[in-house]
Protein backbone atom coordinates (compact mmCIF):
# COMPACT_ATOMS: atom_id res chain seq x y z
CA UNK A 1 0.00 0.00 0.00
CA UNK A 2 1.31 3.46 -0.92
CA UNK A 3 1.07 5.90 1.96
CA UNK A 4 2.73 8.80 0.11
CA UNK A 5 0.88 11.83 -1.24
CA UNK A 6 -0.44 11.74 -4.78
CA UNK A 7 1.16 13.93 -7.42
CA UNK A 8 -1.61 16.51 -6.98
CA UNK A 9 -1.17 16.51 -3.20
CA UNK A 10 2.59 16.89 -3.60
CA UNK A 11 1.94 19.89 -5.85
CA UNK A 12 -0.35 21.46 -3.23
CA UNK A 13 2.29 20.97 -0.54
CA UNK A 14 5.09 22.36 -2.70
CA UNK A 15 3.09 25.41 -3.77
CA UNK A 16 2.01 26.14 -0.20
CA UNK A 17 5.54 25.77 1.14
CA UNK A 18 7.00 28.10 -1.47
CA UNK A 19 4.29 30.75 -1.26
CA UNK A 20 4.15 30.86 2.54
CA UNK A 21 7.93 30.82 2.82
CA UNK A 22 8.12 33.85 0.56
CA UNK A 23 5.25 35.76 2.21
CA UNK A 24 5.99 35.03 5.86
CA UNK A 25 9.66 35.42 6.54
CA UNK A 26 10.49 35.71 10.28
CA UNK A 27 10.66 39.51 10.23
CA UNK A 28 7.24 39.72 8.61
CA UNK A 29 5.68 37.31 11.10
CA UNK A 30 7.14 39.33 13.97
CA UNK A 31 5.87 42.59 12.47
CA UNK A 32 2.34 41.25 12.15
CA UNK A 33 2.39 39.61 15.59
CA UNK A 34 3.56 42.74 17.34
CA UNK A 35 0.92 44.86 15.58
CA UNK A 36 -1.83 42.28 16.18
CA UNK A 37 -2.80 42.29 12.52
CA UNK A 38 -3.10 39.90 9.58
CA UNK A 39 -1.66 40.06 6.08
CA UNK A 40 -4.78 40.79 4.05
CA UNK A 41 -2.93 40.66 0.73
CA UNK A 42 -1.60 37.19 1.50
CA UNK A 43 -5.08 36.04 2.53
CA UNK A 44 -6.49 37.35 -0.74
CA UNK A 45 -3.82 35.49 -2.68
CA UNK A 46 -4.56 32.24 -0.82
CA UNK A 47 -8.27 32.65 -1.47
CA UNK A 48 -7.67 33.24 -5.18
CA UNK A 49 -5.72 29.97 -5.25
CA UNK A 50 -8.79 28.23 -3.83
CA UNK A 51 -7.28 27.34 -0.47
CA UNK A 52 -10.18 28.71 1.56
CA UNK A 53 -12.59 26.31 -0.11
CA UNK A 54 -10.29 23.39 -0.83
CA UNK A 55 -12.63 20.87 0.85
CA UNK A 56 -15.95 22.59 0.09
CA UNK A 57 -18.19 21.10 -2.59
CA UNK A 58 -17.87 22.62 -6.04
CA UNK A 59 -21.56 23.50 -6.08
CA UNK A 60 -20.85 25.93 -3.24
CA UNK A 61 -17.76 27.46 -4.84
CA UNK A 62 -15.10 25.15 -3.44
CA UNK A 63 -12.59 22.78 -5.03
CA UNK A 64 -14.30 19.63 -3.80
CA UNK A 65 -11.12 17.99 -2.52
CA UNK A 66 -10.67 16.20 0.82
CA UNK A 67 -9.49 16.57 4.38
CA UNK A 68 -6.04 15.20 3.48
CA UNK A 69 -5.57 18.19 1.18
CA UNK A 70 -6.80 20.49 3.94
CA UNK A 71 -4.34 18.92 6.39
CA UNK A 72 -1.50 19.50 3.93
CA UNK A 73 -2.35 23.20 3.85
CA UNK A 74 -2.75 23.58 7.61
CA UNK A 75 0.58 21.85 8.24
CA UNK A 76 2.33 24.30 5.92
CA UNK A 77 0.49 27.24 7.49
CA UNK A 78 1.68 26.08 10.92
CA UNK A 79 5.23 25.65 9.64
CA UNK A 80 5.23 29.25 8.39
CA UNK A 81 3.29 30.45 11.47
CA UNK A 82 1.19 32.39 8.99
CA UNK A 83 -0.87 35.19 10.60
CA UNK A 84 -3.99 34.69 8.48
CA UNK A 85 -7.57 33.69 9.37
CA UNK A 86 -7.35 30.35 7.54
CA UNK A 87 -8.03 27.96 10.43
CA UNK A 88 -11.09 29.78 11.76
CA UNK A 89 -12.59 30.08 8.30
CA UNK A 90 -11.88 26.42 7.54
CA UNK A 91 -13.48 25.40 10.84
CA UNK A 92 -16.68 27.23 9.91
CA UNK A 93 -16.61 25.68 6.46
CA UNK A 94 -16.21 22.20 7.94
CA UNK A 95 -19.07 22.75 10.38
CA UNK A 96 -21.43 23.90 7.64
CA UNK A 97 -20.23 21.46 4.99
CA UNK A 98 -20.63 18.38 7.19
CA UNK A 99 -23.45 19.43 9.52
CA UNK A 100 -25.29 22.36 7.98
CA UNK A 101 -28.71 22.35 6.40
CA UNK A 102 -29.04 22.92 2.66
CA UNK A 103 -30.17 26.47 3.35
CA UNK A 104 -27.20 27.13 5.66
CA UNK A 105 -24.79 25.75 3.08
CA UNK A 106 -26.24 27.87 0.30
CA UNK A 107 -26.15 30.98 2.45
CA UNK A 108 -22.70 30.74 3.97
CA UNK A 109 -20.42 28.32 2.13
CA UNK A 110 -19.84 30.39 -1.04
CA UNK A 111 -18.49 33.31 1.01
CA UNK A 112 -16.34 30.99 3.13
CA UNK A 113 -15.01 29.24 0.00
CA UNK A 114 -14.07 32.55 -1.61
CA UNK A 115 -12.65 33.98 1.62
CA UNK A 116 -14.84 37.06 1.29
CA UNK A 117 -17.42 36.27 4.01
CA UNK A 118 -15.44 34.46 6.63
CA UNK A 119 -16.69 32.34 9.51
CA UNK A 120 -15.41 30.82 12.71
CA UNK A 121 -16.28 28.13 15.26
CA UNK A 122 -16.38 28.29 19.04
CA UNK A 123 -16.93 25.59 21.64
CA UNK A 124 -19.77 26.61 23.92
CA UNK A 125 -19.87 26.11 27.69
CA UNK A 126 -22.22 27.76 30.17
CA UNK A 127 -23.55 30.14 27.54
CA UNK A 128 -20.13 31.38 26.48
CA UNK A 129 -17.47 30.39 23.97
CA UNK A 130 -14.22 31.50 25.56
CA UNK A 131 -11.61 30.91 22.86
CA UNK A 132 -13.01 31.76 19.43
CA UNK A 133 -10.46 32.57 16.74
CA UNK A 134 -11.12 35.62 14.56
CA UNK A 135 -14.66 36.20 15.82
CA UNK A 136 -14.11 39.95 15.54
CA UNK A 137 -13.78 39.73 11.75
CA UNK A 138 -16.15 36.86 10.96
CA UNK A 139 -19.58 37.17 9.40
CA UNK A 140 -20.96 33.88 10.71
CA UNK A 141 -20.18 32.07 13.96
CA UNK A 142 -20.93 28.41 14.61
CA UNK A 143 -21.11 27.40 18.27
CA UNK A 144 -20.93 23.77 19.37
CA UNK A 145 -21.44 22.46 22.90
CA UNK A 146 -20.30 19.16 24.40
CA UNK A 147 -23.87 17.78 24.46
CA UNK A 148 -24.28 18.27 20.71
CA UNK A 149 -26.42 21.40 20.75
CA UNK A 150 -25.42 24.02 18.22
CA UNK A 151 -26.12 27.58 17.15
CA UNK A 152 -25.37 29.36 13.90
CA UNK A 153 -25.50 33.13 14.25
CA UNK A 154 -24.53 36.19 12.32
CA UNK A 155 -21.61 37.84 14.02
CA UNK A 156 -23.56 41.09 14.20
CA UNK A 157 -26.08 39.35 16.50
CA UNK A 158 -23.43 38.08 18.94
CA UNK A 159 -21.72 39.71 21.89
CA UNK A 160 -18.04 39.58 20.89
CA UNK A 161 -15.30 40.60 23.32
CA UNK A 162 -11.81 40.54 21.75
CA UNK A 163 -8.97 39.61 24.07
CA UNK A 164 -5.28 38.81 23.82
CA UNK A 165 -3.84 35.38 24.40
CA UNK A 166 -0.17 34.46 24.57
CA UNK A 167 -0.35 33.71 20.82
CA UNK A 168 -0.02 37.07 19.16
CA UNK A 169 -0.06 35.55 15.65
CA UNK A 170 -3.79 34.81 15.92
CA UNK A 171 -6.72 36.91 17.17
CA UNK A 172 -9.25 35.56 19.67
CA UNK A 173 -12.48 36.65 21.31
CA UNK A 174 -15.09 35.56 23.83
CA UNK A 175 -18.52 35.12 22.28
CA UNK A 176 -21.95 35.11 23.92
CA UNK A 177 -25.20 34.61 22.04
CA UNK A 178 -28.87 34.40 22.84
CA UNK A 179 -30.56 32.00 20.47
CA UNK A 180 -29.34 31.17 17.00
CA UNK A 181 -30.28 28.61 14.37
CA UNK A 182 -29.11 25.03 15.05
CA UNK A 183 -27.08 23.05 12.58
CA UNK A 184 -29.13 20.44 10.80
CA UNK A 185 -26.65 17.55 10.96
CA UNK A 186 -24.01 15.81 13.07
CA UNK A 187 -21.84 18.47 14.68
CA UNK A 188 -19.45 15.77 15.97
CA UNK A 189 -18.57 14.76 12.41
CA UNK A 190 -17.63 18.38 11.78
CA UNK A 191 -15.79 18.72 15.09
CA UNK A 192 -13.62 15.70 14.35
CA UNK A 193 -12.53 17.21 11.07
CA UNK A 194 -11.77 20.53 12.74
CA UNK A 195 -9.63 18.74 15.34
CA UNK A 196 -7.81 16.92 12.53
CA UNK A 197 -7.01 20.14 10.68
CA UNK A 198 -5.74 21.76 13.88
CA UNK A 199 -3.60 18.71 14.67
CA UNK A 200 -1.93 19.03 11.27
CA UNK A 201 -1.23 22.71 11.92
CA UNK A 202 0.46 21.83 15.20
CA UNK A 203 2.62 19.32 13.32
CA UNK A 204 3.88 22.16 11.15
CA UNK A 205 4.62 24.31 14.19
CA UNK A 206 6.57 21.47 15.83
CA UNK A 207 8.44 20.64 12.62
CA UNK A 208 9.74 24.19 12.33
CA UNK A 209 10.71 24.37 16.00
CA UNK A 210 12.63 21.12 15.63
CA UNK A 211 14.45 22.35 12.53
CA UNK A 212 15.43 25.54 14.35
CA UNK A 213 16.90 23.44 17.16
CA UNK A 214 18.83 21.14 14.82
CA UNK A 215 20.25 24.07 12.87
CA UNK A 216 21.36 25.77 16.07
CA UNK A 217 22.89 22.53 17.41
CA UNK A 218 24.97 22.26 14.24
CA UNK A 219 26.16 25.88 14.28
CA UNK A 220 26.66 26.59 17.99
CA UNK A 221 30.03 25.43 19.29
CA UNK A 222 31.30 24.84 22.81
CA UNK A 223 34.77 23.61 23.67
CA UNK A 224 35.55 23.45 19.97
CA UNK A 225 32.66 21.13 19.08
CA UNK A 226 29.14 21.68 17.77
CA UNK A 227 26.75 21.25 20.69
CA UNK A 228 24.84 18.67 18.67
CA UNK A 229 27.76 16.30 19.18
CA UNK A 230 26.93 16.06 22.88
CA UNK A 231 24.46 13.36 23.90
CA UNK A 232 22.36 15.67 26.06
CA UNK A 233 21.57 17.70 22.94
CA UNK A 234 21.51 14.97 20.30
CA UNK A 235 19.18 12.78 22.34
CA UNK A 236 16.80 15.69 22.85
CA UNK A 237 16.78 16.35 19.09
CA UNK A 238 16.09 12.67 18.41
CA UNK A 239 13.15 12.75 20.81
CA UNK A 240 11.81 15.82 19.01
CA UNK A 241 11.93 13.94 15.71
CA UNK A 242 10.08 11.00 17.22
CA UNK A 243 7.30 13.22 18.51
CA UNK A 244 6.99 15.25 15.31
CA UNK A 245 6.70 12.12 13.19
CA UNK A 246 4.27 10.55 15.64
CA UNK A 247 2.10 13.65 15.48
CA UNK A 248 2.25 13.69 11.70
CA UNK A 249 1.24 10.04 11.45
CA UNK A 250 -1.72 10.61 13.76
CA UNK A 251 -2.91 13.73 11.96
CA UNK A 252 -2.75 12.22 8.49
CA UNK A 253 -4.31 8.97 9.60
CA UNK A 254 -7.24 10.98 10.95
CA UNK A 255 -7.40 12.95 7.69
CA UNK A 256 -7.43 9.69 5.71
CA UNK A 257 -10.19 8.34 7.94
CA UNK A 258 -12.24 11.48 7.30
CA UNK A 259 -12.05 10.87 3.54
CA UNK A 260 -12.02 7.06 3.31
CA UNK A 261 -13.18 5.47 6.57
CA UNK A 262 -15.34 7.96 8.49
CA UNK A 263 -16.52 5.35 11.00
CA UNK A 264 -12.96 5.32 12.41
CA UNK A 265 -12.63 9.10 12.50
CA UNK A 266 -13.81 9.92 16.05
CA UNK A 267 -11.10 7.86 17.75
CA UNK A 268 -8.50 8.87 15.16
CA UNK A 269 -9.27 12.60 15.38
CA UNK A 270 -9.28 12.73 19.18
CA UNK A 271 -6.14 10.59 19.30
CA UNK A 272 -4.37 12.90 16.87
CA UNK A 273 -5.47 16.03 18.74
CA UNK A 274 -4.39 14.62 22.11
CA UNK A 275 -0.98 13.50 20.89
CA UNK A 276 -0.18 16.58 18.82
CA UNK A 277 -1.28 18.91 21.62
CA UNK A 278 1.21 17.38 24.07
CA UNK A 279 3.94 16.75 21.52
CA UNK A 280 3.71 20.24 20.00
CA UNK A 281 4.35 21.84 23.36
CA UNK A 282 7.13 19.39 24.29
CA UNK A 283 8.94 19.81 20.98
CA UNK A 284 8.86 23.61 21.19
CA UNK A 285 9.98 23.50 24.83
CA UNK A 286 12.84 21.14 23.93
CA UNK A 287 13.86 23.42 21.08
CA UNK A 288 14.02 26.25 23.57
CA UNK A 289 16.30 24.18 25.81
CA UNK A 290 18.62 23.40 22.90
CA UNK A 291 18.88 27.10 22.14
CA UNK A 292 19.87 27.83 25.74
CA UNK A 293 19.76 31.41 26.97
CA UNK A 294 19.09 32.97 23.57
CA UNK A 295 15.92 30.88 23.21
CA UNK A 296 14.35 32.66 26.18
CA UNK A 297 14.71 36.13 24.67
CA UNK A 298 11.96 38.15 23.02
CA UNK A 299 14.30 38.89 20.12
CA UNK A 300 14.45 35.21 19.14
CA UNK A 301 11.56 33.93 17.01
CA UNK A 302 11.14 30.61 18.82
CA UNK A 303 8.72 31.97 21.42
CA UNK A 304 6.13 32.65 18.71
CA UNK A 305 6.09 28.95 17.83
CA UNK A 306 5.98 27.85 21.46
CA UNK A 307 3.01 30.12 22.16
CA UNK A 308 1.13 28.95 19.06
CA UNK A 309 1.70 25.32 20.12
CA UNK A 310 0.40 25.99 23.62
CA UNK A 311 -2.70 27.81 22.41
CA UNK A 312 -3.41 25.11 19.81
CA UNK A 313 -3.24 22.55 22.61
CA UNK A 314 -6.22 24.24 24.30
CA UNK A 315 -8.20 25.15 21.20
CA UNK A 316 -11.11 22.83 20.31
CA UNK A 317 -10.53 20.52 23.24
CA UNK A 318 -7.47 19.90 25.40
CA UNK A 319 -5.33 16.78 25.25
CA UNK A 320 -6.86 15.39 28.43
CA UNK A 321 -10.41 15.91 27.15
CA UNK A 322 -9.64 14.14 23.89
CA UNK A 323 -7.89 11.28 25.70
CA UNK A 324 -10.95 10.84 27.91
CA UNK A 325 -13.13 10.70 24.80
CA UNK A 326 -10.94 8.01 23.20
CA UNK A 327 -10.99 5.99 26.41
CA UNK A 328 -14.77 6.29 26.74
CA UNK A 329 -15.27 5.14 23.15
CA UNK A 330 -12.88 2.23 23.66
CA UNK A 331 -14.64 1.12 26.84
CA UNK A 332 -18.02 1.31 25.16
CA UNK A 333 -19.17 4.05 27.50
CA UNK A 334 -19.73 6.48 24.63
CA UNK A 335 -20.94 6.25 21.07
CA UNK A 336 -18.03 7.11 18.79
CA UNK A 337 -19.97 9.97 17.23
CA UNK A 338 -20.91 11.58 20.56
CA UNK A 339 -19.47 14.00 23.06
CA UNK A 340 -17.34 16.68 21.49
CA UNK A 341 -14.60 17.98 23.82
CA UNK A 342 -14.76 21.66 24.73
CA UNK A 343 -12.23 24.08 26.14
CA UNK A 344 -12.02 24.44 29.86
Amino acid sequence: MNFDFTDDQQAIKRTANELLGARFKPDRVRELAESGSYDDDAWKEMSELGWAGIFIDEEHGGQGLGIVELAILTEELGYALAPVPFLSNAAAGLALQFAGTDEQKQRWLPGIASGEARGTVGMLRDGEARLVPDADSAEVIVLISSDGSTAVVEASAADIEPFETMDRTRRFARVRVDGGEPLGGDCFAAGDRIATALSAETVGVAQKAMEMAVEYARDRKQFGRAIGAYQAVSHRCAQMLLEVEGSRSGAYYAAWCADAEPESLPEAASGAKAYSSDAGWRVCASSLQVHGGIGFTWEHDLHFFLKRAKTNALLYGSASEHRERVAAIGLGELESSSAQPVEA
